[in-house]
C-alpha cells in the first residue's frame, strides 16, 4: 500500500511539533543570584578548576578582597584520600579506592551564613595490579581529575539555590 504524498505532509506536520516537545535543552550555566563573589580558599587543583568556572561564566567577578564582594565562599581546601579494599590471597593490593572531600560555606561579607559548612565526597573504586603500576597511577590521576569536575559542578549547583 502506498500513501499519497498530501497524507504524508500531513503526517509530517501533525508529528513535528510533538517530537520538538521532549523538553531537550543544552546544558547552560547555572544562574547565580550575586555578580561578585570572593573565594577564601588554599590554591588547589580543585580551586582553581572552580574558579575557572565561575570565571567563564561571563557573568561574574571574581574579586580578591571579600569586604568588596556580594558572597564570600570559603572552604579549608580538599583532602584526598586513598585506600585500599581488597588483597589477594597473595597479599597483594587488587583494589583501591579513591576519595575527595571537599568542605565549603558561603556567607556575606558581614558574616550572615547563607550557606553551612557542607561536605561534598566523592569515592570510586579502582582496581590495581603491581605489574601495571605506572599506569593505575595515570588512571588514578584521570580518576580523581573526573571527580575534581563532579564536585565543581555540584558547588555550582548549589551556589545556583543561594537567594540573597
Amino acid at each position: 500500500m502506498r500513501t499519497s504524498p498530501r497524507r504524508a505532509w500531513l503526517l509530517a506536520a501533525v508529528a513535528a511539533p510533538l517530537l520538538g516537545a521532549c523538553g531537550f535543552q543544552l546544558r547552560r550555566p547555572p544562574e547565580l543570584a550575586f555578580r561578585r563573589i570572593a573565594l577564601v580558599m588554599p590554591a588547589t587543583a580543585l580551586a582553581l578548576e572552580l574558579r575557572r568556572q565561575l570565571a567563564g561564566s561571563g557573568r561574574l567577578e571574581i574579586v580578591s578582597d571579600p569586604a568588596k564582594a556580594e558572597v564570600v565562599l570559603e572552604s579549608p581546601g580538599e583532602q584526598r584520600e586513598r585506600s585500599v579494599v581488597s588483597l589477594t590471597a597473595t597479599g597483594e593490593v587488587r583494589e583501591l579506592q579513591l576519595r575527595i572531600r571537599f568542605g565549603f560555606k558561603l556567607r556575606t561579607p558581614e558574616g550572615r551564613e547563607l550557606l553551612p559548612m557542607s561536605e561534598i565526597l566523592r569515592q570510586l573504586d579502582q582496581s590495581y595490579a603491581e605489574a601495571a603500576a605506572l599506569s593505575k597511577e595515570q588512571e588514578a590521576l584521570m580518576l580523581y581529575q573526573n571527580m575534581q569536575s563532579d564536585i565543581v559542578q555540584q558547588v555550582l549547583r548549589r551556589l545556583a539555590t543561594v537567594k540573597i
